[in-house]
């Protein structure tokens, strides 16, 4: 594997998957029970935006240095309740002296939800390159497996409620094959949990057939679960190189998140667009 999330680390598909990341998490901790959290392609959890990698990427110039939270809490009434939450994945730490450290994966965002406390357990991945730099909650475990063999193997959890991260680095072909038979087995084995299936947006027939199989397998379990479609664009795809759009597809995702999306969204579009204003659409696919 040659993928290093230190290069893309803090661009603008890492501040869209973690503004639903920290909202989910928020969302688990805001009842008393306890809930666990599955990564299955965990990184470094920690990166240094002034080191070589990052500013070799420069990803996060167009991403979280422009995402300020502050402005858009300024801007937005609607949306001040549920951004003032996402501030922390949201954070600028001003225009003169920029980001120094950003917690651009799983615990850092997990931090940033809030106290942990009732999180009883969270299972990452070694198959990512990257070394864990993150401060470690007490209750998390990283586990020496391959993120695909680890996905069914700790479905169910001992807790009812709970959150699967599925992020894969998308180097293999058959990386979306692999996504949409991982997530089927998990599924079948554990189907009132929350999954987050992040994914590029290069091929639409790609997007398009996964987000089918994902509504498909949501609605033919036994619980009768719901899906939403996030995707955000930052620029037209064949307008410049490298990735301009990325989606999220969340399997039972909280009753609030959608509204809560609606109101975020928009005020990320023209900060996070290039050569004019981003745009994002956000649907219930069907399978």
């Amino acid at each position: 594997m040659n993928y290093r999330h230190a290069f893309h680390a803090g661009g603008f598909a890492d501040v869209i998957k973690h503004v639903v990341l920290v909202r989910i998490l928020t969302y688990l901790q805001d009842k008393p029970a306890s809930f666990r959290v599955i990564d299955t392609h965990a990184g470094a959890g920690l990166y240094d935006l002034t080191g070589d990698e990052a500013r070799r990427g420069g990803e996060w110039l167009t991403g979280i240095a422009r995402a300020d939270a502050g402005a858009l809490l300024g801007r937005h009434r609607a949306a001040h309740k549920t951004l003032s939450r996402h501030r922390p994945s949201l954070q600028s730490a001003g225009r003169s002296r920029g980001l120094s450290r950003l917690a651009a994966d799983r615990a850092g965002a997990i931090a940033a939800a809030g106290s942990p406390d009732r999180m009883r357990g969270r299972t990452e991945s070694a198959q990512a390159p990257d070394r864990c730099t993150a401060p470690r909650h007490p209750g998390a475990r990283r586990r020496p497996l391959d993120g695909w063999v680890a996905l069914p193997a700790f479905v169910p959890p001992k807790e009812r409620r709970g959150l699967v991260v599925i992020d894969p680095p998308y180097e293999q072909k058959d990386e979306f094959e692999r996504l949409a038979e991982g997530f089927a087995q998990a599924f079948a084995k554990w189907p009132t949990g929350i999954y987050l299936l992040w994914y590029p947006v290069k091929s639409r027939r790609a997007c398009d057939g996964l987000a089918r199989h994902v509504a498909g397998v949501v609605g033919a379990g036994a619980t009768s679960g719901k899906c939403l479609r996030l995707e955000f664009s930052v620029a037209p795809q064949a307008a410049e190189p490298g990735l301009t759009s990325a989606g999220v597809l969340i399997a039972n995702p909280p009753w609030t998140l959608a509204a809560e999306l609606r109101a975020i969204l928009p005020e990320l579009e023209k900060p996070l667009g290039r050569g004019g204003a981003g745009r994002f659409r956000l649907e219930t696919p069907k399978a």
